[in-house]
């Protein structure tokens, strides 16, 4: 593992401290951030959510902003407006909450989904086009946003466009005995994250987004998580299968898996690993399978059963 790896990594146990027996979702969640992907996290409240965007805000020196999505949030709230100044006779524009590297967009599926496609420029493109002008967001710009569960009070589905543009989703749960214990104990002291460092700077952070770009992935493996990703599409539970948005993640996902193993190239056991991350939130099971109550997880377990892995563990 090299130097950047290990910072990575010293990253992720800084996190651990303050986010008791979540190690797999915290690795998870900083693979994504190492891939420039957007965050999905489909949880209910209290588990957690808002703790993990604040310490990895912290480790990783990261501007942040949180937005608590209500009915009466509008987009320019988020994209920014201009307001008229008498000293300067003009109106001057006044940035909205996503010029920031970090935003945790909590219950994003309490809004309306007027103000959830105010995201989609921002997270697609890493830009804002309000009042006729386009403007840069800082980099990196990562979304980590929280859902709460369906049928829950004041929520709505996320539009297909939005889920899309998610790289991963993954839910925290709650914490097991031992964990909890450890928070029953800490009630009265400072704030977990008031004492987190920052462990890599901005500039680090780009940097190692830009060497996860150099993890060699054979063909077949380029094939296979082709093939992964095709499958969903012809799932007999499956209405509306993957896209190819999930292609392009799953590469990015497989690549920061491996480097942050410390190796130059991809497994089929890092794709196999991702896939279920990258391919959840992007499913839409049918009728039979809902009636059923077919867990979206088990259809993937089944889609990656029958595609075969490719015979390559090496680069060459």
């Amino acid at each position: 593992m090299d130097a950047y790896a290990e910072r990575a990594a010293e990253a992720a146990r800084r996190v651990g401290e303050v986010l008791f027996g979540k190690e797999k979702e915290i690795r998870e969640v900083l693979l994504a951030i190492l891939a420039n992907g957007h965050i999905l996290l489909e949880d209910i409240p209290g588990v957690g959510k808002t703790t993990l965007a604040t310490a990895f805000s912290k480790t990783l020196d990261l501007d942040y902003r949180r937005v608590q999505f209500t009915p009466d949030v509008l987009p320019s709230d988020l994209t920014g407006f201009s307001v008229y100044r008498r000293e300067q006779e003009a109106f001057v524009y006044q940035p909205g909450a996503v010029f920031c590297n970090l935003l945790l967009a909590d219950e994003l599926n309490r809004t309306s989904p007027k103000t959830q496609s105010a995201l989609l420029e921002a997270m697609q493109e890493g830009q804002v086009t309000a009042e006729g002008v386009t403007r840069r967001l800082p980099a990196p710009f990562l979304v980590i946003a929280t859902q709460n569960p369906l049928g829950s009070a004041g929520t709505q589905p996320l539009p297909e466009s939005e889920a899309d543009r998610f790289a991963v989703s993954l839910s925290l749960g709650y914490p097991d005995m031992e964990s909890e214990l450890a928070m029953a104990r800490s009630v009265g002291m400072s704030r977990p994250t008031d004492n987190l460092q920052p462990v890599i700077s901005r500039a680090e952070l780009l940097a190692m987004q830009e060497a996860i770009h150099g993890v060699y992935v054979h063909e077949r493996v380029y094939r296979y998580i082709a093939e992964l990703v095709r499958a969903t599409r012809v799932h007999p539970s499956v209405s509306q299968g993957a896209g190819p948005r999930a292609t392009i993640a799953l590469v990015k996902l497989s690549k920061a898996a491996a480097w942050y193993a410390g190796r130059e190239f991809v497994t089929p056991a890092d794709v196999l690993e991702q896939f279920p991350y990258v391919a959840a939130h992007r499913l839409t099971l049918n009728a039979d399978a809902v009636m059923r109550r077919i867990d979206v997880r088990e259809v993937l377990r089944r889609v990656a059963g029958g595609v075969r892995k490719p015979p390559i563990e090496a680069r060459r």
